[in-house]
């Protein structure tokens, strides 16, 4: 079973940035999009930012300009380099990979969720 995982939330100041990381513990093939997605109390889970196969780079307009979104992909690694943080951007952020590990049609890879906290 393919597991994801992320790492590098916490707890910072506004202003400050954070380094989130993604990555799989099995190789996934025909990866077509990689991406990170966030959930604050209350609210529905919404796109942070994606990298999609034939289809270029996305962010939430509320995050660009100050997020950067990375892979790499041997590694079936994602990144999220997140600058200027705002209390607006606490929440629980998830990264997906949609891909495939056998035959069969692609699948979502969800991570379990990493906490980020920006006080004020």
């Amino acid at each position: 079973q393919v597991r994801v995982v992320e790492s590098g939330g916490g707890l910072v100041q506004a202003g400050g940035s954070l380094r989130l990381s993604c990555a799989a513990s099995e190789t996934i093939f025909s990866i077509n999009v990689m991406g990170w997605y966030r959930q604050a109390p209350g609210k529905q889970r919404e796109l942070v930012a994606s990298i999609n196969s034939g289809a270029g780079t996305n962010y939430a307009d509320s995050v660009r300009g100050r997020f950067t979104i990375s892979t790499d992909h041997p590694k079936n690694t994602v990144y999220l380099q997140m600058n200027s943080l705002k209390p607006e951007d606490t929440a629980v952020y998830y990264c997906r990979i949609r891909g495939r590990t056998g035959p069969g049609p692609l699948y979502d890879y969800w991570g379990q969720g990493t906490q980020v906290t920006v006080s004020s």
